[in-house]
């Protein structure tokens, strides 16, 4: 059985790798092109070109496959499977009804939940206990196509972006490996979503970044660590300038009720604490504006911060 693999970023090529270490016979990774980086803007290669130049895999960065401009490669190439995984881009429907077992979508949530673009960020920043990767059927929808299988994993008090990534990661590998095996045996099930039960999750655009301390303080956790380490959470102090926040702890503190939302109310060796709507997060990292990552603590001690001061102030600019 040949597979054509597209996908681009990291995500995409652990499940490339799980293919090409299981002996699947890989025909073509199709991916990105490269994309400008840095103060000097060197062309960049995805995650998923990398590791398929690294291991002889013939890679395609078509810049358009609009009009049937992939149609040749895609007929040289003749796969019976074709498997996507954060491509990045949507496919048209010669390339859709092309491969004869099917276009094969590993999608970062439990379907029908959390369609779109940032189903990882919104499912922690929602509070959700558990996510999972689908294995879908594609069709011409934004994550509409039926489900084959859901690997779940839960999201724990303490994960963040990056780690669920990775769970999310080693589950869609583990589900498209399946879905593999199921083609091979000509058993592939497939089941129609509800569309009532779904619901979108929307690229992470500034406005997201912002916290909002009037919230409660288990609210304001999960936005910093969905957010943690990239795009990263942001506020502002008193002289207006930007802080990320990166990490922070949920705790059982009760501050002065008097104190509003935002306040600095409280300092230790850990970092220092803000006040929510209904108590205190401890903030114990942190990237000051036009500085590296940094220790709340480190940052305290600096006195760019003290007790009193309140989070919150936008920039006008911004």
């Amino acid at each position: 059985m040949k597979i054509l693999f597209m996908g681009t970023p990291d995500f995409a090529k652990a499940i490339l790798e799980s293919l090409y270490e299981s002996g699947e016979e890989i025909c073509g990774a199709v991916t990105q092109p490269d994309k400008p980086k840095g103060r000097g803007y060197r062309l960049v290669p995805s995650e998923v070109k990398v590791y398929a130049e690294e291991h002889g895999i013939p890679v395609y960065q078509p810049a358009t496959m609009k009009d049937g401009a992939f149609a040749g490669v895609l007929k040289e190439l003749d796969p019976d499977m074709i498997v996507v995984a954060a491509y990045g881009k949507i496919l048209p429907s010669y390339i859709l009804d092309y491969p004869k077992l099917g276009c094969i979508n590993a999608h970062a949530s439990i379907l029908p939940k959390y369609r779109g673009a940032s189903p990882i960020q919104r499912a922690i920043m929602d509070g959700e206990r558990e996510t999972g990767v689908t294995a879908m059927y594609m069709d011409e929808g934004l994550d509409t196509g039926d489900i084959i299988i859901c690997e779940k994993i839960a999201i724990d008090e303490d994960d963040n972006f990056e780690t669920v990534h990775d769970k999310l990661a080693a589950a869609g590998s583990k589900a498209i490996l399946e879905v593999v095996k199921l083609a091979k045996q000509g058993e592939i099930p497939r089941e129609k979503q509800d569309s009532s039960l779904s619901c979108y999750a929307p690229k992470i655009e500034k406005e997201d970044r912002i916290i909002d301390f009037s919230g409660s303080a288990k609210r304001v956790h999960d936005k910093i660590r969905a957010l943690s380490p990239f795009p990263r959470a942001v506020t502002y102090l008193p002289d207006g300038k930007a802080l990320q926040i990166t990490a922070a702890r949920l705790t059982d503190r009760q501050s002065d009720i008097g104190a509003i939302p935002g306040t600095v109310v409280s300092e230790d060796k850990n970092g220092f604490y803000v006040r929510c709507s209904d108590g205190d997060i401890l903030v114990t990292e942190v990237i000051p504006e036009g500085k590296g990552k940094m220790r709340a603590a480190d940052f305290v001690r600096g006195r760019k911060i003290a007790p009193g001061d309140v989070l919150g102030i936008i920039k006008k600019n911004e």
